[in-house]
């Protein structure tokens, strides 16, 4: 009885040792597409890129609130959907020219944000 628990111990403790793999639902590549908007620079209004730059291409970002009990359109989306488009331009910068907010219904959508501008990469480093 004495050696029954101790080696009954040290069988149940070394069953559970061994490859264990770690499985997610998270993708690698669906995080670093998710943060990639922190890679691209907002230039807006009086804060305009410093030096040369080379226009990469126009983007725009646009919201939609779909449903009345749906959040509500919004330009900081729009921005932020824009600033997307721009680093899948790889441009590293973006010059909204502009954004509006439709607050007129349609038959998609109740509310729409829009946001237009310029994918841009600067060639200097920006402050």
């Amino acid at each position: 009885m004495k050696y029954l628990l101790p080696a009954s111990l040290i069988i149940l403790l070394s069953a559970c040792a061994g490859e264990y793999a770690f499985n997610s639902n998270l993708d690698g590549e669906a995080i670093n597409d998710y943060f990639k908007v922190g890679d691209v620079t907002l230039y807006e209004g009086s804060i305009q890129p410093k030096g040369p730059y080379e226009i990469k291409g126009l983007v725009e970002g646009e919201t939609c609130q779909i449903g009345e009990s749906d959040a509500p359109a919004s330009i900081v989306e729009a921005r932020t959907l824009a600033r997307r488009a721009a680093a899948d331009k790889q441009a590293n910068g973006v010059v909204i020219k502009n954004c509006l907010l439709i607050e007129e219904s349609t038959p998609n959508c109740v509310t729409r944000a829009l946001c237009v501008g310029q994918a841009i990469v600067t060639t200097t480093a920006q402050e």
